[in-house]
């Protein structure tokens, strides 16, 4: 019964992202690449680890000398908190688009609301 329950479940979000960039590239859909795309970096961004957690100093004499010595743990982000960096970047875009609607250009409005629909679709 386990297994059924395993199958059952949707695979992780950052998956199903990648699948649809893979599948948006094949497809040569543009504005689907470029969401996907832009939005992967910004997951892989966020799981970077902060250069000022160091020793303070950008000094090359100051810098650890070694194999390995610059590999550093990458944070892991749960689900949730990969969802919730999809949705930031919906909510920029639909700001962007409102601006952009203000400022009398409804075409660009308009990309950057498929880019919404695109990144809305996983969520």
């Amino acid at each position: 019964m386990s297994n059924d329950a395993a199958q059952a479940q949707p695979p992780p979000l950052r998956r199903r992202l990648r699948d649809a960039l893979v599948v948006a590239m094949k497809r040569r859909d543009r504005v689907a690449v470029t969401v996907l795309r832009s939005t992967l970096a910004a997951i892989d961004n966020a799981e970077a680890v902060d250069v000022a957690a160091g020793n303070g100093s950008s000094a090359i004499e100051s810098s650890p000398v070694g194999i390995g010595v610059a590999e550093v743990e990458r944070r892991a982000l749960s689900d949730e908190d990969i969802a919730q960096i999809v949705r930031s970047e919906v909510a920029e875009r639909e700001a962007a688009a409102l601006d952009y609607d203000r400022a009398g250009r409804p075409e660009r409005a308009e990309a950057l609301r498929a880019e919404v629909r695109v990144l809305s679709s996983h969520l």
